[in-house]
């Protein structure tokens, strides 16, 4: 009996010793583990509705992953992607604002009043405050709903603020390009100022943390304080891997030998993001989240070639329609996945995640609520044809028009100098100016001269129309315009069909008022209210073209002058 006692304590001494002394620190341990049989049942009714994670990067090429045949390391969205579902036919917007403004409104840009360039730090401008964000909606489907990330949807009015527009909390930035330490965003020449907020106050506290590590850990932290028993919705806005070029030393050392010194430092920043991914990855698994989630990867623009980018072999970069800036990376991993490890050419737009993740967490959404967005989880999960046959990739009356564009060119019914751009079916129509039009390889080699790196250069620059079949010439190579007029008149017809339903622009006049030395030297909210009403007023007045006089105010010239100044650069700083 004493010896069946001794040995009972023994094997509990044993196993207790065995729990104490496991490194739970490892990331790889639960991560890269195979899941054992019998533990998960990704067939099984969820109990809940699931979890849903989605994470953003901002400024990732194309080219700039792993399972696309990138010289950067990316191990963790590889093993992800290909256990989940590639998505080969993704599209996105071509800059920051835009694609995180569909994101969250699930509308063309053309229906929320922000076609042309980004929200700048200093313009009265936010994302509409009448339309409810997907946030706000899973909000009404009982999740807790959290946003860790670069916000870069305005913030001039407090209830523009992430944690007014559907999210229980908020770290990270406000304006579109801190530095990765100091947080530190300067939009102009001694117009300078801290942004990094929790919530709604500044978080001066944080400063000297590498954002993509802080942000990582501020997602471990929600996970570890909250239950898996009530449906979360985590949106993960990481900065990487926007300039400025910045990563910890040890991810630069792995690319010592890499010859182009920006490439370097873009290689160690995605490398640095795609851990980051994993430790994440790794908190779901351990605090019991992960077998009731839906984690979706996403790029928000094409690379930025010029900052170590690169969407090799697509035409074009960041800021431009071409496919190099408007095809994005993207796949969705998950247990509840009907059909998985494999690649999906269905057609999907950054607006469908709205309905998307609305119809998953047990809600309605659809165009009778003003959406330009379809539910694809069917074809995502399922392999189902999409439902989605064509894409508004934007209508910008306010960007220079095109030299050698005209009405009669659109065969009397659409203005060609107009920029825009439009998908049907297999057919890509682009107008006006699409931006620089090259295919840029690799930037490997560090002494090659600047004008090299665009060894294939814009056929023709006297051109204002180009129509493309994508399905068959993904790389835009054959332009079919001469060839196929008749595809061009029915192209042309649909953006006149979308430009009816388009509401004014809205890109204010930046006002000096939002200079971080009159907010204690931070970035953050500044109107007052007559401010406010001074600024709809005047935004009124332009979106109706009237000639009211505005009202009077002591800042009125210097906003004067930042009008025209709008006029002639701002549309060109992305």
């Amino acid at each position: 009996m004493a010896m069946q006692a001794l040995t009972g304590f023994s094997l509990v001494s044993l196993l207790g010793f065995g729990y104490l002394s496991w490194d739970w620190a490892k990331p790889s341990l639960v991560a890269d583990a195979p899941a054992e049989a019998g533990v998960e049942h990704p067939s099984a009714a969820p109990p809940q509705p699931p979890h849903i994670i989605f994470i953003l990067t901002d400024d990732q090429g194309y080219h700039d992953v792993g399972y696309h045949g990138s010289d950067i390391e990316t191990p963790t969205l590889d093993r992800l992607a290909a256990e989940g579902v590639k998505l080969e036919n993704y599209y996105i917007q071509p800059i920051c604002t835009p694609s995180r403004s569909q994101l969250l409104t699930g509308r063309y840009q053309i229906h929320t009043g922000l076609q042309h360039s980004i929200i700048r730090p200093r313009q009265p401008n936010c994302l509409p405050l009448d339309q409810v964000t997907l946030p706000q909606k899973l909000q009404e489907l009982g999740y807790s709903t959290h946003m860790v990330g670069k916000w870069h949807l305005g913030f001039y009015r407090k209830e523009c603020l992430p944690t007014r527009r559907g999210f229980d909390t908020f770290l990270g930035s406000l304006t579109g390009n801190v530095d990765y330490y100091t947080y530190d965003n300067c939009d102009g020449p001694g117009v300078c100022g801290f942004d990094l907020h929790e919530g709604e106050n500044v978080a001066w506290g944080l400063s000297g943390q590498y954002s993509t590590l802080l942000y990582a850990q501020r997602v471990s932290h929600i996970l570890a304080s909250h239950s898996p028993r009530q449906p979360l919705f985590l949106y993960v806005a990481f900065q990487a891997v926007h300039t400025p070029l910045q990563s910890p030393r040890e991810y630069l050392y792995r690319y010592r030998t890499m010859g182009n010194v920006a490439r370097r430092k873009y290689a160690a920043m995605v490398t640095c993001m795609d851990e980051a991914v994993r430790n994440i990855t790794w908190a779901l698994k351990r605090h019991g989240f992960y077998n009731n989630s839906v984690i979706i990867f996403s790029s928000d623009n094409g690379g930025q070639t010029f900052s170590g980018g690169s969407n090799w072999p697509l035409r074009g970069r960041k800021g431009t329609y071409w496919e190099g800036g408007v095809r994005g990376l993207g796949f969705v991993h998950s247990p509840l996945l009907k059909r998985k490890r494999r690649t999906s050419r269905a057609l999907v737009h950054i607006t469908d995640w709205y309905p998307t993740l609305v119809a998953l967490a047990g809600g309605t959404a659809s165009a009778a609520d003003g959406l330009d967005g379809y539910d694809v989880w069917p074809a995502i999960s399922e392999g189902r044809a999409s439902p989605r046959t064509e894409i508004l990739h934007n209508i910008d009356p306010l960007y220079n028009h095109a030299r050698h564009g005209s009405l009669e060119g659109g065969f009397g019914i659409w203005n060609t100098a107009v920029q825009a751009a439009i998908r049907v079916g297999e057919w890509k129509l682009l107008t006006g100016d699409p931006g620089y039009g090259d295919w840029i390889p690799p930037q490997t080699l560090a002494a090659f001269p600047g004008s090299w790196w665009n060894l294939e250069r814009m056929a023709s620059a006297r051109q204002a129309v180009w129509l493309f079949n994508i399905s068959a010439d993904p790389y835009e190579r054959e332009d079919l315009a001469g060839q196929r007029p008749d595809v061009v008149r029915a192209l042309l017809a649909r953006l006149v069909d979308y430009n009816r339903t388009a509401i004014p622009v809205r890109y204010p006049a930046e006002n000096p008022r939002a200079h971080p030395d009159f907010n204690g030297g931070a970035w953050g909210p500044w109107a007052s209210d007559e401010e406010e009403d001074e600024e709809e007023e005047e935004g009124r007045a332009q979106s109706q073209s009237r000639g009211r006089r505005k009202k009077k105010c002591k800042i009125c010239k210097l906003r004067s002058f930042f009008r025209k100044l709008n006029t002639r650069l701002m549309s060109h700083r992305i």
